[in-house]
């Protein structure tokens, strides 16, 4: 399992990545920092035309039920795959 230590400086890494990454694997790695960081969904879906926010909360429902010690390993492996 990936330590806090670990988590944190991949979400460093994330953020300097050499380019940047499509908006697919943008929502999977802020889905995965969500269920991470704050565990299964504790909020309404948005509604109306806020596509933005729908798509994010829509990717961190996805990771719904995955601990937050999973969603950290998962999210550290993403990071250091983009990363090369």
């Amino acid at each position: 399992m990936a330590t806090q230590e670990e988590f944190e400086s991949a979400v460093a890494k994330s953020k300097t990545l050499q380019e940047r990454p499509s908006n697919d694997v943008l929502l999977k790695l802020y889905g995965l920092y969500k269920q991470a960081s704050e565990g299964d969904v504790n909020t309404e879906r948005p509604g109306g035309f806020d596509f933005k926010n729908i798509a994010k909360w829509d990717a961190w429902k996805k990771q719904e039920g995955k601990s937050q010690d999973d969603a950290r390993q998962e999210y550290v492996d993403f990071v250091n795959e983009l990363a090369g």
